[in-house]
């Protein structure tokens, strides 16, 4: 199986799994009473679409990261092949956004509890954390221009700023929406489709954070090892 195969299989078997998870394998036209061979069936409510939309979504963005590290793994195999230093900042950077996933996970408790100003200062602060790992992103692209990196000068800069900016471009997305959900908490919207709202910019929050996690891994040289396992693979 080749490496694209691999990832492929990965972000498959997550997606699979998630929906299962908010049951979208159940059968909700089965109405409750119903006889089905022999047995009373349970109704169970279809899962939100806006819930299945982010889910397929979700798919399609890891299946593109996993093109491009894909890709990584095969180039970084030519000996033209310079990884360079990380910026520092990188690490921050990291700190920041885990911190942002965690404002907006509290903000998730916090709207499914009613607690709205607790609600509202919990999103600024997760807007303002992405926001500071957006700046801390330029910040960093900075310094790799200043000691001489640049994107033509070699293939491993190149995919130095191509994952990073792949990253951030859909970070900037997850603002545009969040600002949204922010809107409307501060709107008064009822809370239940507030506590909707909100858990979706939660599970894109996190899975952005996971995605970073494994770009910053690769970016580091952690996941080396695995890359020579998967170029084995396809020799």
């Amino acid at each position: 199986m080749s490496v694209m195969g691999l990832f492929f299989l990965l972000i498959a078997s997550i997606a699979l799994l998630w929906l299962a998870r908010q049951g979208v394998t159940q059968s909700p036209w089965l109405e409750e009473g119903e006889d089905v061979g022999g047995a009373r069936s349970v109704s169970v409510a279809p899962p939100p679409a806006a819930k299945v939309g982010l889910g397929v979504f979700l798919a399609v963005v890891g299946c593109l990261f996993s093109l491009l590290v894909a890709a990584y793994f095969m180039r970084m195999a030519a000996p033209d092949w310079q990884a360079p230093p990380l910026p520092k900042i990188l690490w921050l950077n990291t700190a920041v956004l885990g911190a942002s996933s965690v404002a907006l996970q509290a903000a998730l408790y916090a709207a499914r509890r009613g607690e709205t100003e607790r609600l509202r200062v919990l999103l600024l602060a997760g807007g303002v954390s992405a926001s500071l790992f957006l700046a801390g992103q330029l910040w960093a692209w900075r310094e790799m221009v200043a000691l001489g990196f640049y994107v033509a000068s070699n293939p491993a800069d190149a995919f130095f700023y191509l994952l990073t900016g792949a990253h951030a471009l859909h970070l900037a997305g997850g603002l545009v929406a969040l600002a949204r959900t922010s809107g409307k908490a501060w709107e008064g919207v009822e809370s239940a489709r507030l506590a909707e709202s909100v858990e979706l910019c939660a599970l894109y929050w996190h899975f952005l954070l996971f995605v970073w996690l494994l770009l910053l891994a690769l970016l580091a040289g952690g996941m080396d090892g695995f890359g020579a396992i998967c170029r084995r693979l396809l020799s």
